[in-house]
């Protein structure tokens, strides 16, 4: 038997930051991932975490604890396939540390993720955003912070980790006329800013108290502000400007529908998915594809390109063939 804690420690403070030079935020959910995992399987077997092996983690308990979470805890089906990526990655890393166990590893590795329907997305009008980024209050520390998040996030159309790892020389010269962003997958870019962007982040630079942390953005306590807490200082600033704008109280604002919305109006804007997938720092452009699919307009210019077909009225003929004859029968279920 292997014990499971020395290897699940390496992986996670070895492999995944030194070795695949992953991002904090990636060791973070993969740390989130395993303690449920963990405490899901001392559970069922009635052990200590500590004393759990890896070969306790068979395919039959990970489908369980898959079936788990997406059930007994309401994860959707995007969670379930996250968590049986981070399990998977683990397996791959043990696959060479302890061959003993080859033939679970590959088992495990063999577990199908679930299919999910590919919703269209959620994005804010310009003036629903224009409402929520004159929302918050500038006469207070806390709303001149809040409104450079906003500014930043929607002018730079940011992930929620892109914008809570900021530090205050991310900004060449100084001038927060370019940002330098380390993206998912540490694809690095550096975009330029609006003018008005520029305007709430020196107002917010002026006041930011002085912390040990190079962090840009600091909550009430001094320390970098979590993801928790832009959520929910963003749903705050949401009420305020539903008073304005009533159609906000009708879409579900999350931080990720800042960045949607900045690709949908860069869209409209240029007509060039390949500069929304710079602007955004995809690293393929069909991940980028799906604002073509809410995006009317390139649909209705196909519309206008050609003439719809003209199609001829005809009479149906049953099949001649008995073959033929039957299984048609048969689908049609008579």
């Amino acid at each position: 038997m292997t014990t499971l804690a020395p290897h699940l420690t390496a992986f996670l403070r070895e492999h995944l930051p030194r070795e695949r030079n992953a991002s904090p935020h990636t060791v973070a959910t993969y740390a989130h991932c395993f303690s449920l995992l963990v405490r899901f399987a001392a559970n069922r077997l009635r052990r200590r975490p500590s004393e759990l092996c890896v070969e306790d983690l068979s395919p039959d308990l990970v489908r369980k604890f898959l079936d788990d979470i997406e059930i007994g805890r309401g994860n959707c089906a995007r969670t379930r396939n996250a968590r049986l990526a981070a399990i998977r990655a683990f397996f791959r890393y043990l696959e060479y540390q302890v061959p003993t166990c080859l033939d679970q590893v590959m088992r495990i590795r063999a577990l199908p993720q679930k299919r999910t329907d590919i919703a269209l997305i959620d994005y804010l009008t310009r003036e629903e955003i224009e409402a929520l980024l004159a929302a918050p209050r500038t006469d207070t520390i806390s709303g001149t912070r809040d409104r450079a998040m906003l500014h930043l996030t929607y002018a730079a159309g940011l992930r929620v980790s892109e914008l809570l790892s900021l530090r205050t020389d991310d900004f060449p010269n100084r001038s927060f006329a370019t940002v330098r962003i380390l993206g998912k997958g540490r694809r690095e870019r550096v975009l330029p800013l609006w003018r008005e962007t520029q305007t709430v982040l020196r107002a917010w630079i002026a006041v930011r108290p002085t912390a040990p942390t190079p962090e840009l953005f600091l909550n009430r306590n001094g320390r970098p502000m979590s993801r928790d807490g832009f959520a929910h200082r963003l749903a705050q600033h949401v009420a305020v400007a539903a008073q304005t704008h009533a159609s906000l109280l009708d879409k579900h604002v999350t931080p990720h529908v800042l960045r949607h919305s900045c690709a949908m109006h860069t869209l409209a804007a240029t007509g060039d998915i390949r500069k929304v997938a710079l602007w955004l720092g995809h690293a393929s452009i069909s991940t980028t594809e799906a604002y073509l699919r809410v995006d009317p307009a390139e649909k209705l210019a196909v519309l206008s390109a050609q003439m719809s077909p003209s199609i001829k009225p005809g009479k149906f003929r049953p099949p001649s063939d008995k073959l033929i004859a039957m299984l048609s029968e048969v689908r049609n279920g008579t």
